[in-house]
């Protein structure tokens, strides 16, 4: 017998604190054209400047193998998500911090799918070995203001209680 209670509401803090149930994550907004488009104040407040490239990092560490692992990161509503594939988006840029495997070497990434919505970036795999995977995308900083960012969050899909989320973020784009 299996029973499931499931509850929505909203809480009056919009501060979440990091979650750690099977998934350790970790969130980071990175310059591309000029170091001085993003920046972290001591209160852990991210600043980026309007029309600035963004390259943002959500790491993610498994402890043990997973099996159809979602992963979603939640956009700054000032934010707005690259896509390569499309021709107007012009070229991508090479990631500084990426691995780069020798040529003999698998150098595929961890995830099989991904979606670039207006709100959000998912990537999908059915099989998650354990290690530390980076999932990157590109966004433009588009509209001024301040902004509250949910927190990216990372779940076996048909087991939801194993799940890991970052915390709440500040996000100022002037």
């Amino acid at each position: 017998l299996y029973y499931r209670l499931g509850m929505q509401y909203a809480s009056k803090d919009l501060s979440q604190k990091p979650a750690d149930f099977g998934f350790t994550l970790e969130r980071s907004y990175e310059a591309i054209d000029d170091a001085n488009d993003v920046t972290r104040d001591k209160d852990g407040t991210w600043r980026i400047r309007r029309g600035a490239k963004v390259r943002v990092r959500v790491s993610m560490v498994s402890t043990m193998r997973r099996y159809h692992v979602a992963l979603i990161d939640n956009l700054p509503a000032g934010l707005e998500a690259i896509n390569p594939l499309l021709a107007v988006e012009g070229s991508v840029p090479e990631d500084p911090n990426e691995h780069k495997a020798p040529y003999w070497q698998w150098n595929r990434p961890w995830f099989v799918h991904q979606n670039l919505r207006d709100d959000r970036a998912e990537a999908f795999t059915s099989l998650l070995w354990e290690g530390v995977h980076d999932y990157t995308y590109l966004a433009r900083a588009s509209t001024p203001g301040t902004y509250i960012v949910p927190p990216a969050r990372a779940e076996e899909m048909y087991s939801p209680e194993t799940f890991g989320r970052t915390g709440t973020d500040k996000v100022v784009i002037k």
